[in-house]
């Protein structure tokens, strides 16, 4: 297991190095740069003084040389300084917000486990039944219905005509006046909205997925030879039948991680949440060169270590599976 994981581990450095040149082309091939947000609304400014202003940026320099300094300061956790007008360190920028984003998705995807699953598995044990095709119904819902156009009516429900909820933010304005109980309190209602418009749609293509596997799983020869021995149903489905139908869930668990964060973007932008999402969304209408490079290297890292978990849980869910060969 251990050679596994160092073997991976150390794939994973050329897979990374690959997606930021990719990443820092496609960015520069994009129009506008930090420099024209400034000098194009102000007539003042001479073909001199834009010079003096894109060697300050380093934007003087050939791609590959701008590239190769930037990968060099990467390798040292350095990820340079924001292009925006706090001229704050990009990983100080980082660190304050991707806790926020990270909890957010963590909590989504617990939603979507503990309902889908089960969910999933009872459509397939019930095939056809009125709970198969309610559950039908909220599938095609859940893909029909944009996430922004349900953020908006959530929020005009529970937050405007309810006033049960907040509906921006991710802290009240008394929050350092609550005590401890209510601080969690007050978290743990400003994220219902967003973590729910988060997992919703998630939620039905997951429980889709797990109904599709369970139906294929159920008419294997082996659980038909399980039923035969007399074994209970329960332990059928869940012991022998489940652990099966996990492992393509669990493959495109990993896959789902860079779909989580880019809809962090939209559901951070609608309900005012300061996290990553937000900022890259900021970063790119500035053009902010270092901000958007540093939230791609580590959207990238989750990304490949959410395939590397996805891996290591095969073996989890199946025992014949040795990661170690």
């Amino acid at each position: 297991m251990g050679f596994y994981l160092l073997k991976r581990l150390l794939l994973m450095i050329p897979v990374l190095i690959g997606i930021t040149i990719i990443s820092f082309s496609v960015m520069k091939v994009a129009p506008g740069d930090p420099v024209s947000l400034v000098t194009d609304l102000n007539p003042n400014m001479n073909e001199e003084a834009i010079k003096r202003i894109r060697a300050h940026y380093g934007l003087d320099e050939p791609v590959y040389v701008q590239y190769l300094k930037w990968l060099r300061n990467m390798l040292m956790l350095d990820f340079g300084t924001s292009f925006a007008s706090d001229n704050r360190p990009v990983i100080d920028k980082i660190l304050e917000r991707i806790p926020i984003t990270l909890l957010i998705n963590l909590l989504s995807m617990g939603l979507i486990l503990s309902v889908a699953i089960p969910i999933g598995v009872m459509s397939a044990v019930k095939q056809d039944s009125l709970f198969d095709k309610g559950t039908t119904v909220f599938v095609f819902l859940g893909f029909a219905i944009p996430t922004f156009w349900l953020a908006l009516l959530l929020m005009i429900l529970f937050g405007v005509e309810l006033n049960w909820l907040p509906i921006s933010g991710f802290r009240s304005l008394n929050y350092s006046d609550l005590s401890f109980a209510g601080r969690i309190l007050d978290i743990a209602k400003h994220l219902v909205l967003p973590v729910f418009v988060s997992a919703f749609g998630g939620l039905a293509g997951m429980s889709r997925y797990m109904r599709s596997n369970m139906l294929e799983v159920i008419r294997q020869d082996y659980i038909t030879t399980a039923r035969a021995k007399g074994l209970d149903e329960r332990t059928v489905i869940f012991k022998h039948a489940l652990r099966n139908a996990l492992l393509p869930v669990i493959t495109l668990l990993g896959l789902s991680v860079p779909g989580l964060i880019g809809g962090s973007v939209i559901f951070e932008t609608i309900f005012a949440i300061p996290g990553m999402g937000q900022l890259f969304y900021q970063s790119v209408m500035m053009r902010d060169y270092p901000t958007i490079m540093g939230i791609l290297v580590i959207g990238a890292l989750l990304t490949l270590l959410g395939n590397l978990l996805a891996d290591l849980l095969y073996s989890v869910a199946d025992p014949r599976i040795r990661v170690s060969e």
